[in-house]
């Protein structure tokens, strides 16, 4: 059976919790599924033009953040899924130094998740050294559509629409390569009726490039915000089930968590369940939980 490769959420605005829970993976790895691993962490920092899907708010220190992934060997990833930017956007300062930093050599290549095809162009030429990922943010539910960008070479990986995640008849047509480059959103919690959900991402755009903008959500419900149990029940959710019966057997070993905008108790649950088995749960959350570097509330 392949393994599970998870690419977490919140690499800036998570830094803490990583600080405390990557020690306790690598020290107690018993306590966490064999068939599974991290694959990525990715994020970005506040006051970034050319993030995207969740306005950044990480206050972390790049270069201590790229100090512990890659102390750890795990890839970080640079959020910049912007959907609007503009030929003069692409000289940001911030945006450029945040490339040229994690694209430093080292055991373990870093990557953009991104969005606009100006700014894949710009970062080919002049940061060559990092690897592409194809947003979700692009709202890809037309299959037809997403395979076109699965044959993209410039993308290492392609994060669909979580709307596509149980055309399984669909998926399980692609040939092998296709499927290494499939990247499942597991834990999406916005129903999969809405028909704004493009425009929803346009407005982070827009907020990042300092707009001052809102999108009105109207889903059933959406006053009560993210709930774990609420994506649980899902036709879209992807459970720890599914993956080992499911995906893996066809031959998928790629999925992504969403939860940069939330906080770091509710990051902590998916870690439990997505990572952790049951019977070491309460241990791992008592690391966690004791130890005074993170303020969970």
């Amino acid at each position: 059976m392949k393994k599970a490769y998870y690419h977490l959420p919140g690499l800036f605005e998570f830094y803490e919790l990583y600080q405390v829970f990557l020690p306790l993976f690598r020290r107690h790895r018993n306590w966490f599924y064999d068939w599974c691993d991290i694959g990525s962490i990715y994020g970005a920092p506040a006051d970034c033009i050319w993030g995207g899907g969740r306005a950044g708010f990480g206050e972390a220190e790049p270069k201590e953040v790229l100090e512990l992934m890659q102390g750890y060997g795990i890839s970080a990833r640079l959020t910049f899924s912007n959907s609007l930017l503009r030929e003069e956007h692409l000289f940001d300062k911030k945006c450029n130094a945040l490339c040229a930093l994690f694209e430093q050599k080292s055991a373990v290549q870093n990557g953009v998740i991104i969005h606009s095809d100006l700014l894949l162009d710009y970062l080919k030429k002049t940061y060559p050294g990092l690897y592409f990922v194809s947003s979700t943010t692009k709202v890809l539910t037309d299959f037809q559509q997403c395979h076109k960008e699965i044959e993209r070479t410039e993308f290492r990986y392609v994060v669909p629409d979580f709307r596509l995640n149980k055309a399984l008849d669909k998926w399980e047509t692609l040939s092998q390569p296709e499927k290494d480059k499939v990247e499942f959103l597991c834990n999406e919690c916005c129903w999969p009726g809405c028909k704004d959900r493009k425009e929803c991402y346009e407005t982070v755009s827009r907020k990042n490039l300092g707009e001052n903008v809102e999108h009105i959500c109207q889903a059933p419900n959406v006053a009560e915000g993210y709930r774990f149990s609420k994506a649980m029940k899902s036709l879209a959710f992807i459970s720890i089930d599914d993956i080992q019966d499911i995906y893996l057997s066809l031959g998928f070993s790629q999925f992504k968590m969403e939860g940069r905008g939330l906080g770091s108790a509710l990051i902590l649950e998916f870690l439990l369940y997505y990572m952790t088995k049951p019977e070491h749960q309460l241990e791992v959350r008592e690391e966690i939980y004791l130890d005074n570097m993170l303020d969970l509330f």
